[in-house]
């Protein structure tokens, strides 16, 4: 199992503390290997501003303002596991679909948090990967669960600097 990781970053954003594409690809696979996933995958991540996030916000959410990330999942239904003929061989990657971050709305969030810039992307890159997965929070324990899965996939990356319910109003208020 392995993800192509797609990296594409908008030339406004310059303070991404110190985060390689490299450090992106080896968290997307860490958090992969962990949901145990059997398939190959591919998604695209862009780190925009505010002033392009709110667009594709007001486009695909209709809400025309600012948000941090955005998740556009290539796939309605929950992920496939691959064919029994087809495991083990060469196969196409299955495309997942595309996260957004905006670093500016990252970077006030994280100050207003009390936490890292880096600490805030990574959050949020959890975020939106689940939502590739098929996560959701439509309700409190859908929620709670949510959180509780990012704040396990941060540790794997070795970063933590707070529990899912000290955000948890923050999120279910988007």
């Amino acid at each position: 199992m392995s993800i192509d990781l797609h990296l594409e970053q908008n030339p406004t954003i310059t303070d991404l503390d110190a985060i390689t594409a490299h450090n992106w690809q080896q968290w997307f696979q860490a958090w992969l290997t962990h949901l145990q996933q059997d398939a190959n995958y591919e998604i695209a991540l862009r780190l925009t501003d505010d002033d392009e996030i709110q667009k594709l916000n007001a486009q695909y959410r209709h809400q025309d303002r600012p948000t941090d990330v955005l998740a556009f999942a290539a796939l309605e239904a929950d992920i496939p596991a691959l064919p029994p003929d087809t495991a083990g061989s060469e196969v196409e990657p299955i495309y997942l679909g595309d996260i957004v971050i905006s670093a500016t709305t990252a970077a006030l969030q994280a100050q207003e948090r009390g936490h890292s810039h880096r600490y805030e992307l990574a959050w949020l890159a959890a975020h939106g990967f689940l939502h590739l997965l098929g996560w959701d929070h439509p309700d409190e324990p859908s929620l709670e669960r949510m959180l509780e899965q990012q704040d396990v996939l941060l540790s794997l990356i070795d970063i933590r600097e707070f529990t899912p319910n000290t955000v948890k109003s923050q999120v279910s208020q988007k």
